[in-house]
């Protein structure tokens, strides 16, 4: 790597982790005075918040502050795809935080020149804060993680995330052979904490058919780092969103078999 560009990711990834921290700060606020907030829907079970559009404004200010030549794409505010982005979205898992459930987060990601390069996940109401540099492994409140060491499906346990832009019977059809192949599935209904718990082994595998960028940007450098295997979420047109699977080596290639959603084999994470 050369210097210019590690001082430039080493740069960012400094502000990442105060910008992170000050934007998980405002949504606890909203959070824990939910009975004032705005809430609507954007559509069939899209939430939204008065505290999506706080957080993610706070987030585009910062940015702007640090690097006003970096882009920024959030999942409210929109944006162009540049060089040196950053990949927002201010609170995943929107329906759990309207309606009091812990499970969400604050999801950044940052790419330089079309690659993942760095990742956090912030989830205040948990207490945790998930944080990776490509090529300097991942953590967990400030302590290595790693992926599970499970290798058998039918004792992995899997969280098969749902897109109201496929079919409920193509999700069910899915959620059933995976079940059929011995393996226990869930749904928390924040993607980007389904991939931060196979990034520290609470998971063994995290898959959906349809997914956006804001939801993964951050979550698949940690996952990677932390030696899961993680599809190609970021080849040809990733904009309007595309499957995922990120899973524990031991059972990747099995749960990409049952789910039908492919995993390039160098899309592997660090050894």
């Amino acid at each position: 790597m050369s210097s210019s560009r590690d001082m430039e990711l080493t740069q960012r990834f400094l502000a990442l982790q105060g910008i992170a921290a000050e934007a998980a700060a405002l949504a606890m606020r909203y959070f824990e005075d939910r009975d004032s907030l705005a809430i609507s829907l954007k559509g069939a079970q899209d939430w939204l918040t008065e505290a999506d559009g706080a957080v993610e404004t706070l987030i585009r200010q910062r940015v702007a502050e640090a690097f006003p030549d970096d882009g920024v794409l959030g999942e409210e505010g929109g944006g162009a795809v540049a060089d040196r982005l950053w990949i927002v979205d201010p609170i995943d898992g929107t329906a759990n935080f309207a309606h009091g459930d812990r499970t969400w987060c604050v999801s950044i990601g940052f790419m330089m020149n079309g690659t993942p390069e760095l990742g956090c996940i912030a989830a205040p109401a948990l207490g945790e804060i998930y944080l990776a540099r490509k090529g300097h492994g991942a953590t967990l409140n400030g302590k290595p993680i790693r992926a599970a060491a499970t290798n058998d499906i039918a004792r992995s346990t899997l969280e098969h995330g749902w897109s109201p832009r496929l079919p409920v019977e193509q999700y069910l059809a899915t959620v059933a052979r995976l079940f059929g192949a011995g393996a226990n599935v869930k749904r928390s209904a924040s993607g980007a904490l389904g991939v931060a718990a196979v990034a520290c082994g609470r998971t063994d595998g995290y898959v959906e058919g349809h997914i956006n960028s804001w939801d993964v940007a951050g979550g698949v450098v940690i996952a990677a780092e932390a030696g899961a295997r993680v599809s190609d979420f970021f080849a040809g047109d990733w904009t309007s969103g595309n499957p995922i699977i990120v899973a524990a080596p031991g059972v990747a290639d099995a749960v990409a078999e049952v789910s039908g959603i492919a995993l390039s084999p160098a899309a592997s994470g660090t050894d």
